[in-house]
C-alpha cells in the first residue's frame, strides 16, 4: 500500500497580481518534470504542505494554486471578481506565466469541479486528469448536502443546524447564512460561519468531527471559507445546470482516472459513476471503506498509484 512521499518545500513561489486579487502559487519538485497543477476544494479551503506529497518529487513539477479568496490568496475572503470564470482564467494565466504548455489536473471535490470544467473549456492544455470525490455543481448535488440527502444520515445534527436558523428563514438556510456572512454585523457573521461549520465538518469528516472545536472561537479563516463556500453554492458554482455531464464529450479523449470513496456523504458516488459513463477514457475507482476527504490508508493508497500511474502513462 502506498503512502504519501517525504515531505517537500517548495522551490519557487509566486504572487500573481490578478485584476483585485493576488494568486498564490507554489512549485515544487522537479523543475523539468511532467507539469501537474493541484486544486484544492471547498471551495474556499487552500493548499496544504501535505498536498504537495501526493506526486514523486522525481517526477512531476508540481503547482499548488490558492484560489482568489483562499489560503495564502489576497484578499482573503474577497468575492468580488470571485466566480468559476475568474478562477479558469487564472489557471490560463498561471500556466502562461510558468511556461507550461501543457499539464495534469489533479483535484478533488470542489477541485474536481474545476478541473473538469477548466478542462472542457481548454481541453488542448491538458494531459490528463486525476480526480478524487467528483461533484458535478447540479441542484440535486447541492440539495443533498442541504436539505433532502445528508439530513436523513445525520438528522440530530441537521436538527441543530435548522434550529440555528430563524423559523422565517428555514426554508432558505444557504441564503440566510450568506446574508449573514456578506452582512455588517460582525457578531452575526461568525455565528453564521460556526453553523455553516458544525453541519460541513460533521457530514464531511463523519463520526471523528469534533462540533466542540468550534464552539469557543470562530477564526477569520474560518468566516472566509465559509463566505466563498456560501458565495458559490448560491450562484450554482456559476455552472449551468448538468453543464459538466453535457460537456464530457470537449474531453472524451483525455486519460482520467476518478477516485471515489463508497461511504462519502458529501458526494455520493453516482456522481463519478455518472462521469465515467461519459468519458470512454476513464477509470473508476470506488473505494470500499473510504469517505469524502484525502485521508485514510485507503485514499491516500489510490491517490499516490493514480498519480504514479499517470506519470508513468504520459511519460510513455
Amino acid at each position: 500500500m502506498k503512502t504519501l512521499y517525504p515531505e517537500i518545500e517548495p522551490y519557487a513561489i509566486h504572487l500573481f497580481k490578478r485584476n483585485r486579487h493576488h494568486i498564490h502559487v507554489e512549485e515544487c519538485g522537479n523543475p523539468s518534470g511532467l507539469p501537474v497543477v493541484f486544486l484544492h476544494g471547498g471551495p474556499g479551503s487552500g493548499c496544504k504542505a501535505y498536498h504537495r506529497r501526493f506526486f514523486d518529487p522525481e517526477k512531476y513539477r508540481v503547482v499548488l494554486v490558492d484560489q482568489r479568496g483562499a489560503g495564502r490568496s489576497l484578499p482573503q475572503g474577497k468575492l468580488v471578481g470571485n466566480t468559476t470564470a475568474d478562477l479558469i482564467r487564472d489557471l490560463e494565466y498561471i500556466r502562461h506565466a510558468l511556461q507550461i504548455e501543457r499539464w495534469l489536473v489533479f483535484g478533488g471535490s470542489w477541485g474536481a469541479t474545476l478541473g473538469l470544467v477548466y478542462a472542457q473549456r481548454h481541453p488542448p492544455k491538458i494531459s490528463g486528469l486525476v480526480l478524487r470525490a467528483a461533484f458535478l455543481a447540479r441542484q440535486r448535488d447541492i440539495d443533498w448536502f442541504v436539505g433532502s440527502g445528508a439530513d436523513r444520515i445525520y438528522p440530530e445534527q441537521w436538527d441543530r443546524f435548522m434550529e440555528s436558523i430563524p423559523e422565517p428563514e428555514r426554508h432558505r438556510p444557504l441564503s440566510y447564512l450568506y446574508a449573514c456572512l456578506t452582512g455588517d454585523d460582525e457578531l452575526a457573521r461568525r455565528r453564521a460561519a460556526r453553523v455553516w461549520a458544525q453541519w460541513s465538518g460533521q457530514v464531511i469528516v463523519g463520526n471523528e468531527f469534533e462540533p466542540s472545536e468550534l464552539t469557543e472561537h470562530v477564526s477569520s479563516e474560518i468566516v472566509n471559507q465559509a463566505r466563498i463556500e456560501l458565495h458559490y453554492a448560491v450562484n450554482g458554482y456559476f455552472i449551468p445546470e448538468n453543464a459538466i455531464l453535457e460537456q464530457c464529450g470537449r474531453i472524451r479523449r483525455l486519460p482520467v482516472i476518478l477516485i471515489h470513496g463508497r461511504r462519502d456523504l458529501v458526494c455520493p458516488v453516482e456522481s463519478s459513476f455518472s462521469l465515467s459513463r461519459r468519458l470512454p477514457n476513464s477509470g473508476l475507482r470506488v473505494l470500499p471503506n473510504a469517505g469524502h476527504i484525502a485521508a485514510g490508508e485507503e485514499m491516500i493508497d489510490a491517490l499516490v498509484s493514480a498519480a504514479d500511474e499517470m506519470a508513468e502513462r504520459l511519460d510513455s
